[in-house]
């Protein structure tokens, strides 16, 4: 999804203690673009193999710092809250905001809430996981609602501030869903190394990408 990156190390008395731990980091340290420290994202181990431990996406999310400094005086902030499925079956909770430049009436306010969450379901369907949250995190998704949001009311600027997967298909269910046989669905994993010593087994965790 985002390349490679060294995300830290985490000790474990046994392999199986790392199934299930999360992995945090900024989105900033995950592709060394240091604008996008104040998006942090979250995966969580789901298997180790050997010397490999492998994660899955699980919630992304923007510091509250951050949002504090969008709100302005004498503007309107509009929030909305959807649940989307992407179109290889997970289930996500996004929640967006449009901050408009000034304040604004309670008829616009619900319209400009209508075309966020229309815009979020209607990317969902024809976007995979790791396609969606990329274009969540990265700014396209937010840009493309700016751009239709900013024809009913002044905009200042849309943000996407929190996701999260909140089901998930068995892997069957994602296979039957490939159109394309020939094309493989991007996959986040984590690597790292598993090094023994004393009792304890320390994971050096790194992000990964594959993509067909």
């Amino acid at each position: 999804m985002f390349g490679r990156s060294a995300a830290g190390e985490t000790p474990a008395a046994s392999e199986n203690q790392l199934l299930g731990r999360r992995v945090e980091m900024t989105l900033g340290d995950l592709m060394g673009d240091p604008s996008k420290h104040h998006m942090k994202m979250i995966f969580e181990v789901d298997n180790v193999s050997g010397d490999t431990a492998s994660t899955k996406f699980i919630a992304h999310t923007i510091t509250k710092d951050y949002m504090r400094s969008l709100i302005k005086r004498r503007t309107s902030k509009v929030d909305a809250n959807v649940i989307v499925e992407t179109k290889d079956g997970y289930r996500l909770r996004v929640k967006a905001s449009a901050y408009t430049l000034k304040r604004a009436r309670r008829r616009q306010i619900k319209t400009m809430r209508a075309i966020i969450c229309e815009e979020i379901i209607k990317r969902a369907t024809f976007l995979t996981l790791n396609e969606f949250i990329r274009e969540a995190v990265l700014g396209k998704l937010a840009s493309d609602i700016y751009r239709k949001g900013k024809q009913i009311y002044p905009l200042r600027r849309v943000e996407i501030y929190k996701t999260k997967v909140i089901f998930e298909p068995r892997q069957i269910e994602v296979e039957e869903k490939e159109t394309l046989p020939e094309v493989e669905l991007e996959k986040t994993v984590t690597e790292g190394t598993i090094t023994e010593g004393d009792g304890t087994i320390t994971e050096h965790v790194d992000v990964e990408t594959t993509a067909a």
